[in-house]
């Protein structure tokens, strides 16, 4: 079976491990965690008036969510190697663009996957308009993409370097 380019995640082999590693802790012990706490709950009596039982329902419900989406995200990704820094656009990148080719408007953001969020640094998707507008472009090149009320914006590649976490 194919995979196409929209439900590929590329991740670099310690991504992999740490989503790996989130998945058999949720998967294991935080489920049996989860189980017993319910029990517990369950044992203080009524449970339409017991808010440690819903409570516990309530985590255990977005607990089994985060386990379907990293059983997902994992089943999908492609282990490799960060980007090779050749001046190109590939996820995994550290990428400063212009706003209109304005070199005072600039955004500098991290291409990847929603996964690699963090407090650091912005992330776009390589799916978001924005990452495919400026994935596979080189630095001093002009991208496209498509606004949310359908016009067409222009930036600039300035810079293109694999991400040092």
């Amino acid at each position: 079976m194919t995979q196409t380019s929209e439900n590929v995640t590329w991740l670099t082999q310690e991504a992999y491990n740490q989503l790996k590693a989130e998945l058999e802790y949720l998967s294991g012990p935080a489920r049996t965690e989860i189980t017993a706490k319910i029990a517990a709950a369950r044992e203080e009596g009524d449970l339409r008036e017991n808010g440690g039982y819903h409570a516990a329902k309530e985590e255990q419900g977005k607990q089994e969510l985060r386990v379907r989406q990293l059983t997902q995200l994992l089943e999908n990704a492609k282990v490799g190697e960060a980007p090779a820094a050749d001046g190109a656009v590939a996820p995994g990148m550290v990428v400063t663009i212009a706003f209109d080719g304005d070199e005072d408007d600039t955004l500098t953001f991290l291409l990847a996957s929603r996964e690699y969020a963090s407090t650091d640094i912005e992330t776009y998707s390589p799916q978001s308009p924005l990452g495919s507008g400026v994935n596979g472009k080189k630095v001093g090149e002009d991208a496209q993409y498509e606004l949310p009320n359908g016009k067409l914006a222009t930036v600039k590649v300035l810079e293109a370097k694999p991400y040092a976490a």
